[in-house]
């Protein structure tokens, strides 16, 4: 068990937790996309150096579960919010928002929508002013999803997410996520941007690429994305990622002494 070395600032925050001194910020719902196509490769977005959370680092499209995400009025086909609960130790509501968070956030960093028309096809195109205008508004929380959809005549594909991870940021942190993670095939005809609000550069490339890339300090990942990446190599195809049983199993890293040097570790 030797994990990663804290900085001063963060060893120090890790310190008075374990002692007491202060409490952990409790973690915000939010969900997480892995965008698939063939080779296979990854659609990877690197986050502004602006950003107060994980600035600089290579991510995938997700955020934040919003209230309205967790609306029965989203038009929906696929798993039901139940089965999704059952995945994912959540209950319905909970699991209702995350999977429509996963959409959501999954079309406003990347343009991706897994919805269409009716429950067995995926819309084709979402480039254009219209489409544009709208991603915007659902940034912009001017738009609730419900409402995006219904105004396009549009039903949520919940069957074209698979379930992959729950990660829990770490209590030494003070903005934290309480993340289920999920892949998806990028569907037949739409187009990943070039770029999302959050994020000054977007990259398709293979996982065991990008893992070998941190290994030579040229891209920064945190743990949930090299450990997802990680796994992610090892599978020959989409097909093979998507045949792949999962056991999701909640993963929460925790700060440790280890010869007097404060780190973290993933059991």
């Amino acid at each position: 068990m030797t994990g990663f070395p804290l900085p001063a600032e963060l060893a120090e925050r890790a310190r008075d937790l374990i002692a007491g001194k202060i409490a952990p910020v409790p973690p915000r719902d939010a969900a997480t996309v892995v965008i698939l196509r063939d080779g296979p490769e990854v659609y990877l977005l690197r986050r502004k150096a602006t950003m107060a959370f994980a600035a600089g680092a290579y991510v995938f499209p997700g955020g934040s579960v919003d209230v309205r995400d967790t609306d029965h009025a989203v038009a929906w086909a696929g798993p039901s919010p139940a089965e999704w609960g059952a995945v994912f130790r959540a209950d319905e509501q909970l699991a209702r928002g995350l999977v429509c968070a996963a959409v959501r956030e999954t079309f406003e960093e990347s343009g991706v929508l897994l919805a269409g028309p009716d429950p067995g096809s995926v819309v084709a195109d979402t480039t254009g002013d219209d489409w544009e205008a709208d991603r915007l508004a659902l940034i912009d929380r001017d738009l609730a999803f419900a409402d995006f959809l219904a105004r396009r005549g549009l039903v949520l594909r919940s069957d074209l997410l698979k379930p992959w991870a729950h990660w829990i940021t770490p209590e030494i942190e003070q903005r934290r996520f309480d993340t289920r993670f999920f892949v998806a095939v990028l569907p037949e005809g739409q187009r990943t941007r070039d770029v999302g609000g959050e994020a000054d550069q977007v990259a398709w490339t293979r996982p065991g690429e990008a893992v070998e890339r941190a290994h030579r300090g040229e891209i920064f990942l945190m743990p949930p994305t090299y450990r997802t990446l990680s796994e992610l190599a090892e599978y020959a195809s989409v097909a093979d990622v998507l045949a792949a049983p999962r056991d999701i199993v909640t993963i929460l890293p925790k700060a440790v002494e280890i010869e007097g040097e404060m780190r973290l570790v993933t059991t």
